[in-house]
């Protein structure tokens, strides 16, 4: 399989088009053997830009879950629901995220090789990037500010060390996730303590006027 940077640069700017709009089974054309890293890369793509993605987010967060999930089980091919893989994305939308990530896959693919291959291989490397891919694709969908764009950057990132064998790679994605989810949680934590201060402050003013 050719660099991805090149193959998303051939597909998207230099091979002509007679529609407006593609869908991830068109894309899905380009992934060759090594499926299901290179999903996780393009579905991550948008949300780990500081571009706004707030239309594909929630879906393209439901289907990594899906494929988290059959990683974790040992699928050797994802399915992808048919729902989700005919939705049509406008190409325009689809080349301003794709033009915008080339530099950053470049620049990882300049670094990467096939190193510590059983973390991306074997069965307990498979379900521990399965699950974080799961609860990262869960974060992404949550509408709060903060919560979308470093899971989005874990995902992206793990998914690429997949997509070419680099354990190495892969563990440098599950370190982000890792301090992404730290950062939800404590987003979690802030609302939810300052949710119930805010209702101590409500009942402590019933009680001083009752």
């Amino acid at each position: 399989m050719a660099k991805l940077s090149k193959e998303l640069n051939r597909f998207f700017f230099e091979e002509e088009r007679t529609s407006t709009t593609i869908t991830l089974e068109d894309v899905l054309e380009l992934a060759g053997e090594r499926i299901f890293g290179f999903l996780f890369v393009i579905l991550s793509l948008p949300s780990a830009l500081p571009l706004p993605a707030p239309v594909i987010s929630i879906p393209f967060g439901i289907v990594m879950v899906v494929l988290a999930v059959q990683l974790i089980i040992g699928r050797q091919e994802p399915w992808v629901p048919k729902k989700f893989a005919k939705r049509p994305i406008k190409v325009e939308t689809a080349r301003k995220f794709i033009k915008a990530g080339i530099p950053f896959l470049q620049k990882i693919e300049a670094v990467s090789r096939p190193r510590l291959p059983f973390i991306c291989t074997t069965i307990p490397g498979k379900i521990i990037i399965g699950l974080a891919i799961a609860l990262m694709s869960t974060f992404m969908m949550i509408p709060i500010p903060g919560t979308n764009t470093l899971p989005a950057i874990g995902i992206f990132v793990t998914g690429f060390g997949l997509l070419e064998d680099d354990g190495a790679i892969s563990l440098g994605g599950l370190t982000i996730c890792s301090i992404a989810a730290i950062l939800v949680g404590s987003v979690f934590a802030a609302l939810i303590w300052g949710g119930t201060s805010l209702i101590d402050q409500i009942k402590t003013m019933l009680k001083g006027n009752g």
